[in-house]
């Protein structure tokens, strides 16, 4: 019994000990992993930011050729509306002017 209760807590350290060295182990290499990590986010930053002016080139770009579009449709609407305003005016004062004969 006295042999069992000297030999345990050795056998409990030497455990003990084994664990945290596999720990510290572990954990250097989760640091290795996330400085790795780290480094390819950097990177994926860096070329995001040069995307970035050419999708900021391409928005400016895309507003304008909505704006030029829009104003094209309105004048054109405006044009057949007018005609069109025009051409019911006219039947109007043709109506008018028969039914005056």
């Amino acid at each position: 019994m006295e042999f069992l209760l000297s030999f345990l807590p050795i056998v409990i350290y030497f455990l003990l000990i084994i664990i945290l060295i596999i720990g510290i182990i572990f954990g250097l290499k989760a640091i290795k992993t996330m400085d790795k990590v780290d480094k390819i986010v950097d990177n994926v930053n860096e070329k995001m930011e040069s995307l970035d002016s050419m999708f900021n080139i391409i928005d400016f770009i895309t507003e304008k050729l909505s704006t030029i579009s829009d104003k094209v449709v309105d004048f054109i609407s405006s044009w057949v509306s007018k005609l069109w305003f025009q051409r019911s005016k006219k039947n109007i004062k043709e109506e008018e002017i028969e039914d005056y004969e």
